[in-house]
């Protein structure tokens, strides 16, 4: 009950009127992350798997899971996997040190990761009544 008293609330809040046209903006938002100790690391060389990426992300802390992209198709490695600490401290460090460092030749891209939600909509403006006929939405 509460849940829809507050979507039907949000909905009010985000619809308003521009120049005699109703805009209404549908806003989705995901859960925060629970933590800051994923990684996401790109710009990874094929040659390097997940023992090797492990290696060189463990002397920073405690690594509890690496994993590696594969392409669906091929099998072979997309290019950026995921690197998840232990506590979010040694993350930090692992990304502030890693970051534009080379492993296997290449330069490692390193930011926190983003949690995936499977699906999930973004702000997105709509406009209704605007007055021009001709027009038709697809």
């Amino acid at each position: 009950m509460m849940k829809n008293s507050l979507v039907s609330i949000a909905r009010r809040a985000l619809t308003t009127t521009v120049n005699n046209t109703a805009l209404n903006l549908r806003c989705y938002c995901s859960p925060p992350s629970s933590s800051k100790a994923k990684l996401f690391v790109g710009g990874l060389s094929w040659s390097v798997d997940e023992k090797s990426l492990q290696d060189a992300f463990s002397s920073f802390g405690e690594v509890t899971e690496v994993k590696i992209i594969y392409d669906r198709d091929t099998g072979r490695p997309r290019g950026f996997g995921f690197v998840h600490f232990s506590k979010e401290e040694d993350a930090e460090s692992a990304k502030d040190a890693m970051d534009g460092k080379a492993l296997s030749g290449r330069p490692l891209r390193i930011s926190h990761a983003l949690d995936r939600v499977r699906g999930e909509p973004v702000v997105v403006p709509r406009l209704r009544n605007t007055g021009d006929s001709s027009r038709r939405d697809a």
